[in-house]
């Protein structure tokens, strides 16, 4: 009687209880649908891994990486390339008294000159970078501290710059033109080569300040609002960068298409690089007659115009002279790679084959038990 009145009770309950969701709707099912994605039954290639498939291609991938290293390695060793530090640090050194004396309230730029050798022609065309170490434009308040709409020639953000360029966005309440941190430490060093002949007379080596920047940053990115017809007038109101001697619109007067904004200088360094010892481009010295090199072997002299302090943060400049070739400046890395990964491939590709003939030998003439 017990039994029988409970199971009456269970069933009561399980009635009611479909009563009430039946009340509220169906169920709704929380099983997948029953289509090939769902369940998993796409059809999928399980390559199997057998010595005659991995043997080869360890095998093809050294004989194709150590001869493009090679290649890559050679390339780049054929580059040629010439550095000279002139940073001052050493009493011995040329610049040592412009380093130290430097000061922003200086009027008068501070001159020094360094002597050095090349020992081979340099052929082709040769282009001068300078060189700063320790220092960390990829920092990212400092990558943020610019103004790209300003950059662009938005008369708008020309008079009121982006937050973003704090604290050098306004200077005693004028806006600044260009503002943010990035352009207010633009690399002003001044630096003229000199060639000494045989008779001891200095000539000038033509260096072309046009041409080294990218195009896109030239023609797209960078404008001067307004145009390039009278900047002055179009700069009016703004005031110059705190660390600049001279505004925006004296960066070259003689040359309006590379005056302001637009001045391939100002461009160059405004892209920030990656790491904090970095090369930018500064000049190009072009060949002018192909039986002749564009820098002889011989002695020459660096003029520099010392207006870039980088003791405070113990850096280092440098000038250096280098040529080019299709896979671009002296990077050996590349090739060192390549040789480095076909060689381990080639190695381990003589191993698996040892190993593979030595246990595959074994295994064949192993007698079979019943």
């Amino acid at each position: 009687m017990m039994a029988s009145s409970y199971n009456a009770k269970e069933e009561d309950g399980h009635h009611s209880g479909a009563t009430s969701h039946g009340g509220a709707g169906a169920v709704k099912s929380k099983k997948p649908d029953n289509t090939a994605f769902k369940q998993q039954r796409l059809p999928a290639w399980q390559p199997i891994l057998t010595a005659g498939t991995v043997l080869p291609a360890f095998f093809v991938i050294g004989l194709i990486f150590i001869p493009i290293g090679i290649g890559l390695y050679v390339t780049s060793n054929n580059i040629k390339e010439f550095e000279v530090d002139y940073t001052g640090v050493d009493v011995d050194s040329p610049c040592y008294t412009c380093a130290m004396n430097f000061s922003w309230n200086n009027t008068l730029p501070c001159t020094c000159s360094v002597d050095f050798t090349l020992e081979q022609p340099f052929e082709s065309n040769v282009f001068m970078y300078y060189g700063l170490s320790n220092f960390y434009q990829n920092h990212r308040r400092y990558v943020k501290s610019r103004d790209d709409s300003q950059l662009n020639g938005d008369r708008s953000a020309l008079t009121n710059p982006s937050k973003e360029c704090e604290p050098y966005r306004t200077s005693e309440g004028v806006p600044i033109a260009p503002c943010g941190a990035i352009a207010n430490s633009l690399f002003n060093d001044t630096l003229d080569l000199f060639h000494i002949d045989s008779n001891g007379s200095r000539n000038a080596i033509n260096l072309v300040k046009k041409g080294i920047a990218w195009w896109t940053d030239k023609h797209v990115k960078f404008r001067n609002p307004g145009g390039n017809s009278n900047i002055t007038l179009a700069f009016q109101g703004t005031a110059k960068p705190v660390n600049w001697r001279k505004p925006v619109f004296e960066l070259d007067p003689s040359d309006p298409e590379n005056n302001g904004f637009i001045n391939e200088d100002f461009i160059v360094w405004m892209r920030t690089a990656a790491l904090p010892t970095f090369r930018k481009l500064y000049r190009i010295i072009q060949k002018k007659s192909s039986t002749t090199p564009t820098l002889p072997s011989g002695k020459y002299t660096l003029e520099i115009t010392y207006n870039y302090p980088v003791l405070s943060f113990d850096g280092r400049k440098r000038m250096i002279l280098s040529t080019i070739s299709w896979m671009g400046g002296k990077n050996p890395f590349l090739g060192i790679a390549y040789i480095t990964v076909g060689s381990i491939c080639f190695f381990l590709g003589v191993v698996l084959l040892i190993i593979h003939h030595k246990y595959d030998t074994r295994n064949n003439s192993a007698d079979i038990p019943n």
